[in-house]
Order: C-alpha cells, then sequence, then structure tokens
C-alpha cells in the first residue's frame, strides 16, 4: 500500500472505486458499503470483500451480501446522502458514526452482535465507539503512531535517538548543520493536522479532552505545548522549507521516503514504503517535555448496523463472520494496519512475520483516539485544520489560536 492511500486511509478512511457484489440469494440482502484502503484495481479493497460476502453467503444461505464499495473522499458523503434520501444501507464502513447513533439511525452492539463478538474488541477501541454508554461505532481496523527517525541521517550527523523534547530539538540541529532539508517535518496543514496536533497535545501531558470527555483545547499543557513548538523548533528553523501550516502529511512522507526528512510522526504504512525506498527506519514514542510519551495516538475507521431495514438479525451474523480472526487478520495484512479485537491482536504479536508492527501493536491497548462520539467532532476537526497551523508561525500566539479552536468546540457542543 503506497503513501498516497495511506494517507488518504487512517484518518482512517481511504480509496474505493468501482463496486461489486457477492453471489448467492437468498431471502434477504443486505446492502453493505464500505470504504477502500487501496490505490488503484491492484490493491483494492473490492477483493476482500467479494471474498467475504462469498464465504459468508456460502456458510448463511438465506442472506445475500450487496457490497458497494466507494472512494474514501466520497464514501462518508455518499452514505450521508442515502440515509437523508431514506435509503440507508444495512452496514456501513466509513469514517464517522456519532450522529447516525444520535439520530437513533444505528442498532447498539448489543442487538445485533454475539457477546463473544463485542466483548473481543480492544476497549481503547471500544470506548472510543460509544454513544451515551452504548457501542454504536464497531471498530473496523486501527492504526498507531510512533516517531520515525533515518538512521542513515542520524548516523552521518552522530546523533542519537531523541528521547525528550529538548533532544528532538538538538538532534534537528545537528541534522540541519548537516544539510537535512527538514531536520523535523511537522506537517500541520489542512490535509491531517488534527492528527499531529492530538500527537503533540499527548506528548506534552495534554489532548482534546480531559478524562470524563470534556473539551480542554486551550488548557494550560497544550498551551505549552505549542510555544515549545513554536519557540524551539519552528523558531529555529528546524522544520523544513514549508511553514508547518502548508505542508500536508502526503508531502512530508513523501519526503521522508525521499531521505529528505530526519524525524517525523509515522505509521507502519510509511515504515514499509520508506524500508523500499531504502530508508533505514527507526521508531521510537514520541518523546515528551521529560521523557517518552506514555500514551500513542490511536486512529480508527468504523462499522455500523443501520435500522433502516429492519435486518438487525442478519447484519449481527454478517458482523460475527467478519469479526472472525482469520477475516480481521486478513484485512490488516492487506493494508499494514492493526487488527481491533484482542484475540486477532495476540496472534499478531505471537507472530514472526509481524514483527514490525509490534511496536505499533503494543502501544494499541493505550491509545488515545479521537472523541470520535461526540458529533460536535466534525466541526472542532475542521477548526483544527484552518487554525492550527497559524499557532506556530514566527508572529503567531498559540493561546488565542487555541483558544479560537476552544470556542468552536463551546458553540458546537451548546447547539446539541
Amino acid at each position: 500500500m503506497g503513501v498516497t492511500a495511506v494517507v488518504a486511509a487512517l484518518g482512517l478512511t481511504a480509496t474505493l472505486s468501482g463496486c461489486g457484489a457477492g453471489g448467492g440469494s437468498g431471502d434477504v440482502t443486505l446492502k453493505l458499503v464500505a470504504a477502500d484502503y487501496g490505490t488503484g484495481a491492484e490493491d483494492s479493497s473490492q477483493k476482500y470483500w467479494d471474498d467475504l460476502a462469498a464465504a459468508f453467503e456460502k456458510k448463511n444461505p438465506g442472506i445475500r451480501v450487496d457490497v458497494t464499495v466507494r472512494s474514501w473522499k466520497d464514501v462518508d458523503r455518499e452514505v450521508a446522502e442515502m440515509v437523508k434520501a431514506g435509503e440507508a444501507p444495512d452496514i456501513a464502513q466509513i469514517g464517522a458514526y456519532a450522529d447516525y447513533a444520535e439520530a437513533g439511525d444505528l442498532y447498539p452492539a448489543s442487538e445485533m452482535l454475539a457477546i463473544r463478538t463485542e466483548s473481543n474488541f480492544l476497549p481503547s477501541l471500544s470506548d472510543a465507539g460509544k454513544v451515551r454508554g452504548s457501542l454504536y461505532g464497531l471498530p473496523f481496523v486501527a492504526s498507531t503512531r510512533l516517531l520515525f527517525y533515518n538512521k542513515g541521517l542520524f548516523d552521518a550527523a552522530g546523533i542519537d535517538a531523541p528521547q525528550t523534547w529538548d533532544d528532538i530539538s538538538s538532534d534537528a540541529e545537528a541534522l540541519k548543520k548537516n544539510g537535512v532539508t527538514y531536520p523535523f517535518a511537522l506537517p500541520l496543514g489542512p490535509e491531517e493536522s488534527q492528527a499531529e496536533t492530538l500527537m503533540w497535545m499527548l506528548s506534552g501531558n495534554g489532548g482534546y479532552t480531559d478524562d470524563v470527555g470534556t473539551y480542554v483545547i486551550d488548557s494550560a499543557a497544550n498551551v505549552e505545548t505549542f510555544k515549545w513548538l513554536q519557540s524551539d523548533l519552528v523558531g529555529k528553523g528546524l522544520t523544513g522549507p514549508v511553514a508547518p501550516g502548508k505542508l500536508d502529511r502526503a508531502k512530508a512522507f513523501e519526503a521522508f521516503t525521499r531521505g529528505e526528512v530526519g524525524m517525523l510522526n509515522g505509521h507502519p504504512t510509511l515504515m514499509e514504503d520508506a524500508e523500499k525506498k531504502g530508508i533505514e527506519v527507526g521508531m521510537v514514542p514520541l518523546p515528551g517535555a521529560d521523557g517518552p510519551t506514555e500514551g500513542s495516538m490511536g486512529v480508527a475507521d468504523w462499522m455500523m448496523g443501520f435500522k433502516q431495514n429492519g435486518h438487525g438479525k442478519e447484519i449481527g451474523r454478517f458482523l460475527d463472520f467478519a469479526y472472525q480472526d482469520e477475516n480481521v487478520l486478513a484485512f490488516a495484512d492487506a493494508y499494514d494496519l492493526l487488527p481491533v479485537t484482542g484475540s486477532a491482536s495476540a496472534e499478531m504479536e505471537a507472530d514472526a512475520k509481524h514483527k514490525p508492527l509490534h511496536d505499533f501493536l503494543s502501544a494499541l491497548p493505550n491509545s488515545q483516539l479521537y472523541p470520535f462520539g461526540k458529533t460536535s467532532w466534525a466541526q472542532v476537526s475542521e477548526a483544527v485544520k484552518e487554525k492550527i497551523g497559524s499557532a506556530v508561525e514566527p508572529n503567531g500566539n498559540p493561546e488565542i489560536v487555541l483558544g479560537d479552536i476552544a470556542a468552536v468546540a463551546r458553540d458546537a457542543e451548546s447547539a446539541q
């Protein structure tokens, strides 16, 4: 899976093209809409879903599964349009669920899944899929983030992997002296800056929300984090020729695979793509102010069952099948992602062929995800994408920028 695809995915939703259906016939036809994690016909997720549907239908001759796949750029919007038109799919695998749950459009997991299926989700992921204490967004695939560094560039500069913010700054200065284009690539452009923002917030003992789920975007900890980024990285000219607010993740990842980046925050597929280009990749937890960050950022996409057609029982049978270990692992294997169930995670951890993913896998149980269960999150995320880059500009004011985003969050919450 190439960099472009992962940039599209792991928000997490990614690229689907075309549509298809499993064979067979029956009394009930389930309509499934899913997002693709491939870059084209060769690695489209279409084959996975067609094979899964065919295998399910063979074991469940009374149920047919009609699979439609759509581009990640379109799938969330198209599902929303289907729901608005009264033509909701039975099952959707997309990037957001909270609005549908709040509107009463979705079955809770307890009305669809076998107990063994529901209880097998990793707790950090199932917690992120809940609205008012009930699980509506079923995690589908996940990933975590680590700090990546180019071992060759580090060896040439005579430096070691960073453990603290001070280490990042001093390592970046050494890389800059050695002519590295991007000593530390800091993508705070509009593509996916909500992820980069959360990683840095976590490294400074902050986050988007507190322990009870209240937004704390302009907390003292978050303000201090962005002041440090502004003064000790951007202000010292250590983030490369493109201003962080103009640098998108895709461009940063591509520069890393070209050997132009000393350090950046990355995920599993970037590791594979970089190594294919001959880059020897080192990985450590994102350094914090006083040491390595204890919790990683996690990301996930979601599966959900819509009530409109009254097929809860059949949806549950399909989802119980889809979440069997061999099916979960097949999709994760295809796109260098992480399984979302405890049993599949244990199997991946025990398999030597997955050793490159073990660091990411071990970070997943303690990872922190976006506040997906808040219907306000979509507005807050857009505000972060629009504004956060200005917080680290030489003349920017992190406190004001974070305060502006916090105001958007408050307004969005009060409007519900």
